[in-house]
């Protein structure tokens, strides 16, 4: 609505009484699901579990049970509300002067004793507490791990090393997801629903969610005097308007009395201060010291006879849908079904951590009744693959096919390949289901996807998918 048309309504309105006057208009209550994800509820756990056991030779845990009874108290105010989930959280003190404290996937949760110094009340630490719930429960860490590791993630599942765990599974495939910090910086976008959520889930365990405003407004204000706010600014990027925003979801909120303050926030202020210096821990929120993980490798390019499709095809099942396929290639799933890889041995780059000949599938379930149409999920799944592929080009715009009676869409990409000297066409195949997208990647070398197409188009043609 422009100024200029204010301004008209304002004149307006000394001809019109005070009953013909409206009020403005409340705001909405916002919520939020959580979003495109590879990895189980039980993988976050699991992920989370040696996440933290990480985190623990890293850094210097606390172990005071006054100080950590009373963090673990907040901890369990908030996460006994609705919107926490049912994850396993835990709550321990850490000896770091940073103002900071981070989340895990599956809920192990980390409070740094600079926070606790830094807070004007107990309801401010509730409010980073419940900050970092809301991470948790919207499963931020693993989305964003998807988001960029598209083509990765399911290959390395699909590999059945998971013998060493989920972390060094991902790790011998190059995805370093806890040393490049991936599972703890957030996007801005995703700071806005912690804070959103995190207000809403305060303020239902009994605290005043105007501290979280407050709180991360001191933090901004004080940003530029010291280095223990920096680590605190940068996992958390600031969104725009955060103070506003959470205001606005605050008078969207019913009006109630706010009686969580438990008393106990002065005596942990003092065990704080009476601790002893810290000892020197590496940081594994900014990358801990295993940097990036390892690129994959550029390889020299097989011979064609190592590659090319036999003329017999044989049938693979997974999980919710079956495809024919090529009998002289291989095919590797994930432990849940919901991957399946189809490539021959030769096509699969670092025992398949990247494809240069052949293809995948996986299939995304909605979750809580969330619908999208085939345009909109085929978009977000480009977009996803250019964030693991910034070189990745649409060569030719969708075309809706029907698959097993389905609406699908074939989408021509071309990118970067694996192979040495290579340039590479990519074949998107996005399914709508009832009950989720079914998605797949066909890759060649492009100066052999002419003599590969026709397989690529039997392929799909075979799809079935399990009726329910």
């Amino acid at each position: 609505m422009s100024r200029q048309f204010l301004f008209l309504l304002m004149i307006s309105a000394t001809t019109l009484s005070a009953a013909d006057t409206k009020p403005a208009p409340t705001p909405k209550l916002k919520t939020f699901k959580p979003g495109f994800n590879f990895f189980s509820l039980e993988q976050d756990v699991q992920m989370g579990k040696e996440a933290a056991a990480q985190v623990e030779k890293q850094y210097e845990v606390v172990n005071n049970p006054e100080l950590n009874n009373f963090i673990q108290t907040i901890g369990k105010k908030l996460t006994s509300q609705p919107q926490a989930g049912n994850f396993p959280y835990t709550f321990k003190v850490v000896a770091d002067t940073s103002i900071n404290a981070f989340a895990l996937p599956g809920g192990p949760m980390f409070v740094h004793t600079g926070l606790i110094s830094a807070a004007e009340s107990e309801s401010q630490i509730a409010a980073v507490l419940a900050h970092e719930i809301s991470h948790v429960a919207l499963r931020h860490g693993t989305h964003q791990a998807s988001k960029a590791n598209l083509i990765q993630i399911p290959a390395a599942m699909a590999s059945g090393m998971l013998g060493g765990g989920l972390l060094g599974t991902l790790e011998q495939a190059g995805i370093g997801l806890l040393a490049n910090g991936m599972l703890l910086k957030y996007s801005r976008d995703a700071e806005t629903q912690a804070d959103l959520m995190g207000a809403q889930i305060m303020a239902q365990a009994g605290y005043n969610p105007i501290e979280m405003a407050r709180f991360f407004e001191k933090l901004q204000t004080e940003s530029g005097k010291g280095s223990k706010i920096g680590n605190m600014l940068s996992d958390h990027p600031n969104p725009e308007n955060r103070v506003k925003n959470v205001e606005d979801q605050i008078r969207a909120m019913p009006q109630k009395s706010y009686t969580g303050e438990g008393g106990g926030f002065d005596r942990a202020k003092g065990l704080v201060k009476s601790l002893p210096p810290p000892k020197k821990k590496s940081q594994v929120s900014q990358g801990g010291q295993g940097g990036a993980p390892p690129a994959v490798g550029v390889v020299p390019m097989p011979s064609l006879s190592e590659l090319r499709p036999s003329g017999n095809f044989k049938t693979a099942q997974n999980g919710g849908f079956s495809i024919q396929y090529p009998d002289n290639w291989q095919t590797q799933s994930d432990q849940s079904g919901g991957s399946l890889t189809i490539a021959p041995a030769k096509g699969m780059i670092n025992n398949g951590q990247a494809i240069g000949y052949g293809s995948q599938f996986n299939f995304q379930p909605f979750q809580n009744g969330q619908q999208v149409t085939l345009q909109q999920a085929t978009q977000s799944l480009i977009q996803m693959l250019q964030q693991g592929d910034p070189n990745m080009k649409v060569a030719q715009n969708g075309q809706q096919i029907q698959v097993d009676g389905y609406q699908g869409m074939i989408t021509m990409l071309t990118a970067g390949s694996p192979f040495q000297g290579q340039k590479e066409n990519d074949v998107l195949l996005t399914v709508t289901l009832p009950q989720g997208v079914f998605w797949g990647v066909f890759v060649a070398p492009e100066s052999d996807m002419p003599n590969v197409q026709g397989t690529f188009q039997r392929m799909i043609q075979s799809i079935k998918f399990a009726k329910n």
